[in-house]
């Protein structure tokens, strides 16, 4: 798959070239997706970085130009006061609070003795240390849940784990329920593996789980993975009836949930899907939420049966831990600072939402109180790829409903928002920028 930077250099060089000359008019987004052979919403982050960069500039109804930078005039600067190249990210959604850094230095402690740093600066296997799995056990537990510390294996990150558990669960050719709306990297996992996914009808109240017997009915599913606490991007999260139903589905068909529960630690009342089918769900967690964006450990609490193909999994695949993050992690468990920084991070998600409601009370959007997305059903006539080129544009990147869309689904004209990496001031500005922009007419229709 190519990134979108690369392919933004190889334009950018052509224009250096003389090859692109200004005021040349660049395809539509469609057309240029198809010259370079990438996705539709690859190509709208590429006119997104050729504008940030001031190689481009759209104009009302007419398309996108190579601008004329032959003069010593400075490209227009972003709509927010921020410095000059600066870009407000919305995309990326990394938690961090004020005192994390101090707490987490503190709660090292005696981790940084040579004496003991040196053994713990080693690979491991998956299955860690007793020390770290009852750790883990103890940072996982939820709603009166936890886990059996015997269950638990350790992944580089949660990405890692999510790949180890879909390769254990599935092979190529094979077919993985999802929710029609899905986290972005589930489906670059799917294309790598070669396992189709199965798009699975959603409400108001998460999937539906008849939605998932269905799907396996018209041809068997191996696995189904979910989110049941604050979907991203939708923020939903399955009340404990549908759980239950889900959890009869799951022993029905006789397959397995992956559950992923990544921002589940803000609603750390609700016990999981694995609390009520251990022996059909795989739970995968990560620590880089929790804790900081550097700090990446994952987690997969997973049934015996599975647990020798996903350790087997997480070893051909290079994703077994180091040393250091498993002890670090069991150190700021029973010191009490992952306790601290959650308890941190639910406040901060509640005001973040409130800035978000001051900003964007008088349109479509849906979220949770407690959550650090929104998303955002754009106000006609604005179309999700016209609003994310007119937002970067001004500064500002965020994500169209289409990278989450599953199949033949390319999702309504919506955006996700992610509250949590820029500061409130900063976030406030962007989203009083948004608001202005989505109230006024779009300048970038002709792009289709």
């Amino acid at each position: 798959m190519k990134d979108y930077r690369s392919v933004a250099d190889a334009v950018a060089a052509e224009i250096g070239a003389g090859r692109l000359k200004a005021g040349e008019r660049l395809p539509t987004q469609r057309e240029f997706a198809r010259q370079y052979g990438i996705a539709n919403s690859t190509a709208t982050r590429v006119y997104q970085e050729l504008a940030r960069r001031g190689l481009t500039e759209g104009h009302v109804g007419r398309g996108t130009f190579v601008r004329d930078t032959s003069g010593t005039a400075a490209p227009p600067a972003p709509a927010l006061s921020e410095p000059a190249g600066s870009r407000v990210d919305l995309e990326l959604n990394y938690p961090v609070v004020p005192e994390q850094a101090e707490l987490l230095a503190a709660g090292l402690g005696g981790l940084l003795r040579p004496g003991r740093l040196e053994p713990v600066l080693r690979p491991v296997g998956a299955a860690g240390t007793p020390a770290a799995r009852a750790a883990a056990a103890d940072l996982l537990a939820r709603g009166g849940w936890c886990p059996d510390p015997a269950r638990v294996l350790f992944a580089g990150s949660g990405r890692q784990a999510i790949s180890a558990v879909v390769a254990a669960l599935t092979r190529p050719g094979a077919r993985l329920g999802v929710e029609e709306l899905t986290y972005p990297v589930l489906k670059a996992i799917a294309t790598r593996l070669g396992v189709t996914l199965v798009p699975l009808a959603m409400d108001g109240a998460g999937l539906i789980p008849e939605a998932v017997e269905e799907a396996h009915r018209a041809g068997p599913l191996h696995a189904v993975y979910v989110q049941p606490v604050l979907h991203n991007p939708l923020s939903l999260t399955m009340p404990a009836e549908r759980l239950d139903r889900l959890a009869d589905v799951l022993l029905t068909c006789g397959i397995h949930a992956i559950e992923d529960a990544v921002w589940a630690f803000l609603r750390d009342d609700l016990p999981p899907l694995a609390s009520r089918v251990p022996e059909r769900t795989v739970l995968v967690d990560s620590l880089s939420k929790r804790l900081a964006p550097g700090l990446s450990l994952g987690f997969a609490v997973v049934p015996a049966a599975v647990s020798g193909g996903v350790a087997a999994a997480l070893r051909s695949g290079g994703w077994a831990p180091m040393g250091f993050p498993l002890e670090a992690m069991a150190q700021w468990q029973a010191v009490g600072a992952v306790e601290t920084l959650v308890r941190a991070k639910q406040r901060q998600a509640v005001e973040r939402q409130e800035i978000a409601e001051r900003h964007l009370g008088d349109f479509v959007t849906r979220s949770a109180p407690g959550s650090y997305y929104r998303w955002w059903e754009l106000p006609r006539p604005w179309r999700a790829d016209t609003f994310v080129a007119a937002a970067a544009r001004h500064g500002i990147a965020v994500t169209p409903a289409a990278a989450f869309a599953v199949g033949r689904h390319r999702g309504p004209h919506a955006i996700r928002l992610g509250l949590a990496s820029p500061s409130a001031e900063t976030l406030s500005r962007a989203l009083a920028t948004l608001a202005d922009l989505a109230r006024s007419a779009p300048e970038d229709l002709a792009q289709d």
